[in-house]
């Protein structure tokens, strides 16, 4: 990855597992980094916090106003869903569309980098053979992960198919990756061999840049 020293970028979402190593890794090439939280508490040199409210319309304005990309990882996560709308559809849609309106108000933003997740494309009833190829035309079905009361599911989904139409509509530049486990010791614990994650970040972020999908 280029040398990012001079560059402002924005990361929602900062105090996250994929988002955290994100914004160190940022750091370490150079970027300044604006990162919204939930709870800002601390600042240093080339990153600065920002307080963070999915729901609010305009609250992610002034961290990505002249920011040249935006990393959108901030989106709820919970086992134990009671009101489903309130507690993960509403954050992850409402909010992805707020990050995406907030980041058509600064023509400084060249690029978006959406974090949706495997969940946002795997549960759609389609079979899952080796010779089934899995492409940018996948979505998991709605009506299957209400069914099913896959909540989380149903918010990636729903919030990737929303920004993938508000980009089109606004002329956001936008990609969007599918990460499928974060957790090095679950992982472990199920006898998977992974890719670290500084190790996949690196390489996505280099993929992309190669094929002139990110320009910053």
């Amino acid at each position: 990855m280029s040398s990012g020293t001079g560059k402002l970028v924005c990361v929602t979402g900062a105090s996250g597992y994929i988002a955290s190593w994100l914004v160190k890794f940022l750091l370490q090439r150079g970027y300044t980094v604006r990162a919204s939280v939930r709870d800002p508490t601390l600042n240093k040199e080339r990153l600065h916090l920002f307080k963070e409210n999915l729901l609010e319309e305009g609250s992610f304005d002034t961290a990505i106003q002249g920011c040249e990309g935006v990393f959108h990882t901030a989106s709820p996560f919970y086992l134990d869903v009671k009101d489903p709308e309130a507690e993960l559809l509403d954050p992850a849609v409402k909010g992805t569309l707020n990050v995406l309106n907030s980041c058509t108000k600064s023509a400084s933003v060249r690029q978006v980098v959406l974090t949706s997740s495997i969940a946002a494309v795997a549960n759609n009833g389609r079979p899952r053979t080796p010779d089934v190829v899995v492409d940018e035309t996948w979505f998991s079905d709605p009506e299957i992960c209400k069914e099913a009361k896959l909540w989380y599911v149903l918010s990636k989904t729903l919030a990737e198919e929303a920004a993938w139409k508000f980009a089109k509509e606004s002329g956001l530049a936008m990609v969007a990756i599918n990460p499928a486990m974060v957790s090095k010791e679950k992982a472990k614990s199920l006898g998977i061999e992974f890719i670290p994650l500084d190790v996949s970040l690196k390489e996505t972020v280099d993929s992309l840049k190669e094929k002139n999908l990110v320009n910053f």
